[in-house]
């Protein structure tokens, strides 16, 4: 889609945008841009990358709904939102990092030692895992029990091995990882579920001040929004955030690092359970190479 077709299209929504716009080919679902309108005030643009994304549309307004009631860092506000479109103001800061997708190159926007950013981001996972499960169901969200988080790791495996395929050795970290009792919760929580650097937005000097890209939020395991920062940190800094997340009330176990790590492990098996999902047939490669796949 070329600028004047996005043009268009937002026009038809009732915003006016010049022809100046940059684009971020980074989302999965959507494509994003950078635009300005005729006004001067600059909007974050997501157009759908499929057809049949208007269920998740809806799921994800009623999501930023929801945290905007209970978080104190920025959400996306949407003013215009669409199965074609959705565009809102964007947001004051910048991801802690960014990758380019056509050249791989990691660019940090903060000191990656910035004393600020664990404690706030703390703060605001703390708030997050806090919202009452009441509302989410009132929200119509979705709702994973604590007996339900193995089951659905059980499922997805066999879906992706029959699917996909995957090797002995992943296959056989997961097998033991949903046998090994100590690691699960007792407990579910509403979670972001894709939380890493890349959507997480700060001031100049570390201190967060806003997440974007909600579309996976629900209630499940927590250790879905530390595993992330595990890839990018690493352990020592993952270890820092849990206890500064126990220090300012969030609730924990005895193993939420070891499940963190095993979460950040099983990255292949979501992605290959969104390109079953998709049925792109670039994701369904990426996810074949991260499992190991030989089929």
């Amino acid at each position: 889609m070329q600028t004047k077709d996005i043009q268009q299209l937002a026009e038809k929504h009732g915003l006016q945008l010049i022809d100046q716009m940059h684009f971020n080919e980074m989302g999965i679902d959507f494509k994003v841009g950078f635009a300005t309108d005729t006004e001067g005030r600059q909007w974050l643009l997501r157009i759908p990358r499929r057809s049949d994304m208007e269920a998740q549309i809806v799921s994800e307004q009623n999501i930023l709904q929801l945290v905007s009631r209970h978080l104190e860092v920025q959400v996306p506000h949407w003013q215009f939102a669409s199965p074609q479109f959705v565009a809102y103001p964007v947001l004051q800061g910048q991801p802690a990092l960014t990758f380019d997708a056509q050249s791989y190159e990691v660019t940090w926007n903060i000191d990656q030692e910035s004393p600020h950013y664990v404690p706030s981001l703390a703060k605001a996972l703390v708030q997050l895992h806090s919202i009452p499960v009441e509302e989410v169901v009132k929200s119509g969200l979705k709702v994973v029990t604590p007996e339900g988080m193995r089951s659905e790791i059980a499922d997805r495996l066999q879906l992706v091995k029959s699917e996909l395929g995957i090797s002995e050795e992943l296959e056989s970290r997961y097998k033991k990882w949903l046998d090994n009792d100590p690691l699960w919760p007792g407990f579910s929580r509403f979670i972001h579920g894709d939380l890493y650097a890349g959507h997480v937005l700060t001031q100049p000097n570390g201190t967060v001040s806003g997440i974007i890209d909600w579309s996976t939020a629900h209630m499940n395991d927590i250790a879905q929004d530390f595993s992330g920062h595990l890839n990018v940190f690493g352990e020592a800094s993952l270890k820092a955030l849990i206890h500064e997340y126990q220090n300012q009330g969030g609730t924990t176990w005895e193993h939420l690092f070891e499940q963190s790590v095993e979460r950040a492990a099983a990255a292949p098996l979501a992605y290959g359970f969104f390109a079953i999902e998709t049925q792109d047939e670039q994701h369904i490669m990426g996810a074949k190479a991260q499992l190991g796949s030989f089929l």
